[in-house]
């Protein structure tokens, strides 16, 4: 499956590029997970999205990243998600390459911090990152914060 990698700022999403992604994050971390939250916090508004596209032009990947300073002292990546569509296709792990990429391209020097869900350690781990605490629950789920030192 062919998808176009987009980093886009808020401002530059379409209404349909949005709706989607807004789709995609509640179908998966609402619904799938069973997580009554908060998803809409006012940090999109302030960050870039990482979104992927496929041929029905419907967001499948997305992740935001986050300035230093809004949420941790460096930068961060949230709202990881992929398409149940896509499970096992490897565009999970593409999603995150693309992610740590833009965010070390718009935040070069700065290390990038995320909320992981705990049973995602390892994946995590692949890509660099280091666990900096203890396991906190986060809308019932158990979560470790995890963090990429700065790339030079």
């Amino acid at each position: 499956m062919a998808l176009t990698w987009h980093t886009k700022p808020f401002d530059a999403l379409s209404n349909s590029e949005l709706y989607s992604m807004l789709r995609l994050r509640s179908e998966v971390f609402v619904v799938e997970q069973n997580c009554v939250y908060l998803d809409l916090d006012n940090i999109d508004q302030k960050a870039q999205h990482v979104i992927a596209i496929n041929a029905e032009q419907e967001v499948v990947c997305c992740a935001r990243i986050v300035a230093p300073g809004v949420k941790y002292d460096g930068a961060s990546i949230g709202r990881i998600v992929t398409s149940p569509s896509l499970r096992g296709s490897g565009q999970g792990k593409e999603l995150v390459r693309v992610a740590i990429d833009a965010c070390s391209s718009l935040f070069s020097g700065k290390a990038i911090t995320i909320s992981a869900q705990q049973h995602l350690e390892r994946f995590y781990e692949a890509f660099g990152f280091e666990t900096t605490s203890t396991p906190y629950q986060e809308d019932g789920i158990p979560h470790i914060q995890m963090t990429r030192a700065a790339k030079r």
